[in-house]
């Protein structure tokens, strides 16, 4: 079982976008996969087509242990993978979990009794430095870091890379940043390409081949409830994120061989 937290501090850089596509193209290439919600704004929820008011239990009863994996967990409609969904709830877990033991890894423990269940868990972060991204950090063997090519997602990533080294030190050994996805991607925009230079130069194999365009129905396949690689799978956003899925299990065979 592969763990990828997809985390970005920054807000609107297409994390969800990104987790809940890489799911659905992982799952369509035979991958038994588990998205993780930990938003509570539920947006990954609600983009797999489940209904985030209506639901019995969720990772805000897992991270409390009110509730089991196996009993939270919901199979989205459209994209027929696991999901571990979110809502409102989890806003009062940051405070609850604060006086709580092994409060960090309370995410790690309940995946680790599935580790058997799937291929890959994607874990959607929320766009902050949260008690809830560092159970993500805590639990996950790697980072998959969403970035448009702008001069202010440059800034915050030097915030982000320091606080992966923290985790790593600390909380978890395993923990690496897997690959910096480029997204929003415009090549007509001369900063988006420079910015995107920069980041190859500096940050090497460590930068996904894969481009992600700015893409209408990327953006409008949510309010469907359908992850965009299934809501028009000819859009050119579509088309990246399978090419991306495709990169990511190239990877990780890459990386079988060579332990």
């Amino acid at each position: 079982m592969h763990i990828f937290a997809i985390a970005n501090q920054k807000g609107g850089v297409a994390k969800t976008t990104t987790a809940v596509n890489l799911a659905a193209a992982l799952t369509a290439s035979g991958r038994r996969t588990l998205l993780v919600d930990l938003d509570p704004q539920g947006n990954a929820t609600m983009g797999c087509g489940i209904d985030k008011r209506s639901l019995q239990s969720s990772v805000y009863q897992v991270l409390l242990r009110m509730a089991s994996l196996e009993d939270a967990r919901v199979m989205s409609p459209s994209g027929k993978f696991d999901v571990l969904p979110a809502n409102r709830e989890l806003a009062g877990a940051e405070v609850e979990l604060v006086d709580l033991e092994l409060r960090e890894t309370r995410l790690k423990a309940a995946l680790a009794k599935h580790h058997a269940d799937y291929d890959f868990v994607l874990i959607d972060c929320p766009p902050s430095l949260s008690m809830l991204t560092l159970n993500g950090l805590c639990a996950a063997h790697g980072v998959i870091i969403p970035m448009q090519c702008e001069y202010y997602a440059l800034e915050g990533l030097s915030d982000l890379v320091n606080t992966i080294k923290k985790v790593h030190a600390n909380l978890n050994r395993d923990l690496k940043i897997i690959g910096l996805l480029r997204v929003m991607y415009d090549p007509r925009n001369t900063l988006s390409t420079q910015v995107s230079a920069q980041l190859e130069q500096h940050f090497g194999d460590k930068v996904f081949k894969t481009l992600v365009p700015r893409n209408v129905r990327l953006a409008e396949a949510p309010s469907y409830g359908v992850p965009g690689v299934l809501f028009d799978k000819a859009a050119k956003g579509s088309q990246a994120y399978l090419a991306f899925a495709v990169e990511m299990i190239d990877r990780v065979h890459s990386w079988k061989e060579s332990v």
